[in-house]
């Protein structure tokens, strides 16, 4: 998301915004928040420019003028860096979000926790499940000796008799 929507969001002005990240710089990695080249603001801008709600997008993809009247190009922020952001701005809506962050970490984190218990219950029924496997295994197998064994004393039961007949 770019400086002014995030502004926008939390309720502060893009300035205020930019300084605070400025001020907090080190919490602020180049996986969390970068600048955008010109080129990249000028895609952006013919981007708008397509859509039909052109004058309100204008606005949004503009350069700011900085000190001297020179202009800034606008930072994006990574899902990460806006996570950030609600930690350093204070305003009301970023500490309502910052909380809304922090209690989401936690109900992931009991959901991780309860998903790794039941991870150690498949494990323990695969274990279960090979032990069975094997005593399965020798229960048939006895069974088949059994069977073999009763079919052999068939076999030797009703064979022809050789010999005198009574």
């Amino acid at each position: 998301m770019l400086d002014r929507d995030l502004a926008i969001l939390y309720e502060v002005e893009t300035k205020f915004l930019n300084l605070s990240v400025k001020r907090n710089i080190k919490r602020f990695p180049s996986d969390f928040m970068f600048q955008l080249t010109k080129e990249e603001l000028d895609f952006l801008r013919v981007q708008s420019e397509n859509l039909e709600n052109v004058n309100s997008l204008r606005l949004q993809f503009a350069t700011s003028k900085g000190r001297g009247g020179n202009r800034y190009l606008s930072y994006a922020f990574t899902e990460q860096g806006v996570a950030m952001l609600s930690g350093i701005i204070n305003s009301d809506k970023a500490i309502s979000m910052n909380i809304a962050i922090m209690r989401a970490f936690v109900a992931v984190r009991h959901i991780l926790l309860k998903q790794n218990d039941i991870n150690e219950q498949i494990k323990e029924i695969k274990a279960r499940i090979g032990e069975h496997d094997v005593q399965l295994t020798q229960l048939y197998d006895a069974l088949e000796n059994l069977l073999d064994d009763k079919a052999a004393q068939r076999n030797w039961d009703d064979r022809e008799r050789i010999g005198f007949k009574t």
